[in-house]
């Protein structure tokens, strides 16, 4: 059971919060559980922006009259999408991760120009640090096994178009 001290931190300021708060959201929860889940949703989104790229592709005089180039440009540039939103998940992650690691909260009161800090209580501390161990450190690492796989896809379609072109 956590300790009853009083905590001036703001409740969406304590990392566990942050934390659960991230955990439900529908965008933060993609990595969560095994790791063809999160490759569905990122294939998913991949397939979503692809039609919007194919039609700004399609406005290259040089791509509209080559069919074929025009699509391995497109399915390549559509990769930039999930890259980003893999991205964006792994900051978030290790942010929170980083939170859960400290012994210190930093928190604001009112606002930006008024940080403070706050131990936890050692309670606080070791139920943080086991769950960073335990349920962000796989998170992490699935993110990080989607974002090599993205960047080897980026950089073979880059080595296709360089081959179409040369």
């Amino acid at each position: 059971m956590l300790s009853k001290v009083h905590c001036p931190v703001p409740k969406d300021q304590i990392p566990i919060e942050e934390y659960l708060q991230l955990k439900k959201s529908w965008f933060f929860s993609w990595p969560f559980g095994n790791a063809s889940e999160l490759i569905i949703k990122l294939i998913a989104s991949w397939l979503i922006i692809l039609p919007i790229n194919l039609i700004l592709s399609s406005g290259s005089q040089t791509l509209s009259k080559n069919w074929t180039e025009l699509i391995i440009v497109s399915l390549v540039i559509s990769l930039g999408f999930p890259f980003l939103l893999l991205l964006r998940q792994i900051l978030s992650w290790k942010y929170i991760k980083s939170r859960l690691l400290s012994e210190i909260i930093e928190y604001e009161e009112t606002g930006w120009y008024d940080g403070q800090n706050w131990r936890k209580p050692y309670d606080w501390n070791d139920k943080d640090k086991l769950i960073a161990q335990h349920e962000l450190s796989p998170v992490i690492e699935n993110i990080k096994v989607a974002l090599i796989i993205n960047i080897l896809l980026i950089i073979a379609g880059i080595e296709l178009i360089k081959y179409y072109y040369i």
